[in-house]
Parts: structure tokens; sequence; C-alpha cells
């Protein structure tokens, strides 16, 4: 679930981006019928990922789970923001 106050805005989403691009895998965030790259920022902001939000966060490759714990870890981190 997405806590933060301004749920996946500009700044949140670059977060985001920048821990998925240290990844191989291919990492995915879905929400409802939803499902975008994990690595695009415009994708991010497509989700439209308000705070409350339940998203699922998923990843296919050789560090696929290290990448989960990573995108997963900054989402409950609240993108490392202070409030």
């Amino acid at each position: 679930m997405i806590t933060n106050l301004l749920g996946m805005h500009l700044r949140a989403a670059a977060e985001l981006v920048k821990t998925a691009s240290q990844f191989e895998s291919e990492i995915r965030l879905s929400r409802d019928d939803i499902v975008v790259d994990a690595k695009s920022i415009m994708a991010l902001l497509g989700l439209e990922g308000a705070q409350g939000v339940e998203v699922a966060v998923s990843a296919d490759g050789k560090d696929e789970e290290d990448a989960l714990r990573a995108v997963v870890g900054l989402i409950e981190a609240k993108f490392n923001e202070d409030e």
C-alpha cells in the first residue's frame, strides 16, 4: 500500500525508477487492471498511486528477489520522504 502523504508523485516515482533500474529483472507495479514498468517514470505516474492505494509488485529475472526487496522496501519507507 502506498502510505506516503503525496502518493506516487514525481519525486517518489523518480526514486522508484532509480531503485528499479539497479536490477536486470523486469519489475512491474500493478493496481486493479493497470500494470506498469517500474523503470518508466511516465508509466508510474500513470498508475495514479495516491495515498492508500494498494499496489502489487512483481519481478521476473535473475535478481528478482533482491529487486522485490528493494522496491517493496522503498514503498514501505514512504519513498524516503520526510512527512
